[in-house]
């Protein structure tokens, strides 16, 4: 099998000039699985010639077992260029080929399915095949860049060999020379190599004296400039929600919680409260039910959404400043756990995806609110401004309740507990993280339309073969109907361009109106 590995190492030099001397989105790379099963490496590339027609070439090459003692052998290299003639104008669809083939081999000892080769089973031979073949495939879209591809023909052609005895051993046994048929199949895993078609140069036109014509009315047939407005990703059921209910952020914008964090003024966090030295959640304390209502039927939303998923329910447990502070940092904890396990009762939600804290005595709320009325000029209380001091100049919470509840003989006190002290009894801000599984449709859907506002004729052909790997998304019906229209497929163009129309698509509804109006 020297001589086939040169083979070999030439088709390789080849491949690699075919890929590199064409645009790469007229290039592909496919493996066929059934070869694979038989161990044998294999690789097919292929290029399109034009919006019908695409040339490829074929190689396969096992080596091995490279013992010449081995009982079984199937050495051998397969070298097959082919022409395919596709019923559409994209590389997707019914294609039907015809090819040439030579093989160099070396087989004994093998039992072929279906009684096929029947001669090999108990000899070896070793010779060379020459034919040519026709094929009928069918090619289905797996995604953006892949493809699957399924075919099935027949081969017919030459075949000259050696005959021996055993496969490792015996004289030879003589010399034939026959016509052989040969079946073809293969299941194809299909790659196009990303990258923006070449657009062709336009030829040269050779300038001819003008002769005049006499002069009639023209219809003058205004250009198509399709309407395509970029699609934005979807988020999944979380992305829907969090229009209206901003306590639901995307994970990029999570920040674990340290206690310099002024939480009133993050907008739109929920809170639950508790009574004054109080764990236990009451879904009838003030407004509590409806907000637990709100938390757990958007977190059994987005945890049942395959699109988007919760990463992180973040719960901050609150104590206002009265009290013991030890027994204030024990009551925070308590509270945000009374939240956590609410959730937990209500929807299936693992440990691992709290973010449960005890925020203890919320000083820092404390303080930033007064400093708000203070400036507000809301209530004018000169001794608002000695509670800052205080707070800012004593680091001991318990000297600072005590001392603000000094001032005023115990009146500035009950104005902070009526007013203000009130509300830090809960269970602080909680905000639910999502993530969600990255948009590819929108990204196709894009890129294809990118690539119809060009003037390139490869473009929108690639633009098309795009869209159909995402033909089932509502969202791609109007850019998918262009390109049909561009590609010359007009009633389907047209269909597309009404179902996108009836959904209310504006774009697509400007663009039947021109081309209907054409």
């Amino acid at each position: 099998m020297k001589l086939g590995l040169n083979y070999f190492k030439s088709l390789f030099v080849l491949l690699l000039f075919v890929t590199n001397s064409v645009s790469a989105q007229q290039v592909t790379l496919s493996n066929n699985l059934l070869y694979d099963a038989w161990l044998t490496p294999n690789l097919r590339v292929a290029m399109r010639l034009s919006p019908h027609w695409s040339l490829g070439l074929t190689a396969g090459y096992r080596p091995w077992p490279t013992d010449d003692q081995a009982t079984r052998k199937y050495k051998h290299l397969l070298v097959t260029p082919d022409l395919r003639y596709w019923t559409d104008s994209v590389n997707v669809h019914h294609f039907f080929g015809f090819n040439a083939i030579y093989a160099h081999y070396n087989v004994g000892s093998i039992t072929f399915p279906l009684g096929y080769w029947k001669s090999v089973r108990d000899e070896r031979q070793q010779g060379d095949f020459v034919g040519i073949g026709a094929f009928y495939g069918y090619s289905w879209p797996l995604g953006r860049h892949w493809n699957f591809e399924a075919f099935i023909g027949a081969a017919v052609g030459y075949n000259k060999y050696d005959r021996y005895e055993c496969a490792h051993c015996g004289a030879k046994l003589g010399s034939e020379k026959k016509v052989a048929v040969l079946p073809q199949a293969g299941l194809n895993i299909v790659f196009n190599i990303p990258g923006r078609p070449r657009q062709m140069e336009e030829p040269v036109l050779q300038l001819q004296p003008v002769v005049e014509a006499p002069v009639t009315a023209a219809v003058v047939v205004k250009p198509f400039v399709p309407a395509l407005t970029a699609v934005p990703d979807f988020k999944g059921r979380a992305g829907q929600l969090q229009q209206e209910n901003p306590v639901i952020q995307h994970i990029s914008n999570y920040r674990p919680y340290d206690r310099t964090r002024i939480l009133r003024k993050e907008k739109e966090a929920l809170y639950v409260h508790f009574a004054l030295g109080k764990s236990i959640l009451d879904n009838g304390f003030r407004e509590n039910r409806v907000t637990l209502d709100r938390i757990v039927d958007i977190t059994r939303q987005i945890m049942s959404d395959s699109a988007s998923s919760v990463k992180k329910i973040q719960i901050i447990g609150l104590a206002s400043i009265e009290g013991n502070p030890a027994g204030n940092e024990r009551l925070a904890q308590n509270r945000a756990l009374a939240l956590q396990r609410y959730i937990q009762q209500e929807v299936t939600v693992p440990d691992s995806l709290f973010e449960t804290v005890g925020g203890g005595e919320a000083w820092a709320e404390f303080r930033d609110q007064l400093n708000d009325i203070v400036k507000e000029g809301v209530e004018q209380r000169t001794d608002l401004n000695k509670v800052i001091e205080i707070i800012d100049q004593e680091s001991d919470n318990m000297v600072r309740e005590r001392r603000i509840k000094q001032l005023d003989k115990g009146r500035t006190w009950t104005y902070l507990q009526q007013h203000i002290l009130k509300d830090q009894r809960n269970s602080g801000y909680i905000r639910i993280y999502f993530d969600y599984v990255p948009d590819k449709a929108a990204a196709t859907i894009n890129e294809a339309s990118e690539l119809l506002t060009t003037d390139c004729g490869d473009c929108h052909r690639e633009a098309l073969r795009l869209l159909q790997t995402v033909r089932n998304d509502e969202r791609a019906q109007n850019a998918l109907g262009v390109a049909l229209w561009l590609c010359g497929q007009k009633d389907e163009a047209l269909s597309c361009l009404r179902r996108a129309a009836a959904n209310g698509n504006a774009d697509a509804q400007r663009n039947l109106r021109e081309l209907e109006a054409n």
